[in-house]
C-alpha cells in the first residue's frame, strides 16, 4: 500500500483497540493504523493491507487469534504477528509460537514497555514477555532432553549455522543472509533445515524465539 509502517490491531475490545491506536499514533506519527474485532476480520484486513505488524488478541469470537495467526502466516510469512493477551497459559504460548507468532506479550505491561517491544519487533527480534520467556526456554530444554537427552545449550551447531541462527534472530530474510554471508539462498535454506533438525523445532519463528532465549540465557 505504502512505504509507511502499517499496524493492524486485532481485539474484540473496542476501547482497548482505540487506546492502542492512540498510543501507537503518538509514537509513530506517520503510521497507518487499522483495526479488526476478530480473527476472520484480521485475515481479510491482512490480505488487503499487508501490515508490517499485527497485534493479536487470543480470545475472540468467530475465529480466535491463534487460528488467525496460522492462516495469516500461511499467506503473509513476512508479517510480524505479536500476541497481546491476558493469557499466561503455557498452552497458549506454545500454540502461538508454533503457529508462527513473532512474539507473545501480556496486556498488563506498561505502555512504554509495549512500545519498546514493538521497536524490537520492527528490527526483526522475537519479543516475549519476561514471565513467559523462561517458560519457553524451559520448554526448549525439556524437549531436547526428551528427544535426545541433551541440553539445548550443548547442541552442536556449526559456526556457519550459528551465524545463520543469529541473523534469523535479527529478522534477516534468506536473501539478506545469503548476501551477508556470500552464499546462495539455497545454502541458507539448507542451513535453516539443519538448525530445525538439530534443535527439534518446526519453523523459522521458533528459531528466532530460541535464539533470543539463548541470548537472554547467556549461552555461547
Amino acid at each position: 500500500m505504502t512505504a509507511n509502517e502499517t499496524f493492524l490491531l486485532v481485539d474484540d475490545n473496542t476501547l482497548l483497540r482505540g487506546s492502542l491506536a492512540k498510543l501507537i499514533g503518538l509514537w509513530r506519527k506517520d503510521a497507518l493504523i487499522f483495526e479488526a474485532s476478530n480473527g476472520r476480520e484480521a485475515l481479510e484486513q491482512a490480505r488487503r493491507l499487508r501490515p508490517q505488524v499485527i497485534l493479536m488478541d487470543i480470545r475472540m469470537p468467530e475465529c480466535n487469534g491463534i487460528e488467525a495467526t496460522r492462516l495469516i502466516k500461511a499467506e503473509l510469512p513476512e508479517t510480524k504477528i505479536i500476541m497481546l493477551t491476558v493469557s499466561d497459559a503455557e498452552e497458549d504460548l506454545f500454540e502461538a509460537i508454533s503457529g508462527g507468532a513473532h512474539g507473545y506479550l501480556l496486556k498488563d505491561m506498561r505502555p512504554e514497555e509495549l512500545l519498546e517491544r514493538l521497536e524490537d519487533a520492527l528490527r526483526g527480534e522475537a519479543v516475549i514477555a519476561a514471565p513467559m520467556a523462561q517458560r519457553l526456554l524451559d520448554a526448549f530444554v525439556e524437549q531436547a532432553q526428551r528427544r535426545g537427552g541433551e541440553d539445548q545449550s550443548d547442541v552442536e551447531l556449526s559456526p556457519r549455522e550459528r551465524e545463520v541462527l543469529d541473523l534469523v534472530r535479527q529478522g534477516t530474510t534468506n536473501k539478506e543472509i545469503a548476501d551477508q554471508l556470500f552464499i546462495s539462498v539455497g545454502t541458507v535454506k539448507n542451513h535453516i533445515h539443519n538448525i530445525l533438525e538439530k534443535l527439534h523445532l518446526t519453523n523459522r519463528t521458533q528459531i528466532a524465539a530460541y535464539a533470543r532465549m539463548r541470548k537472554v540465557a547467556g549461552w555461547s
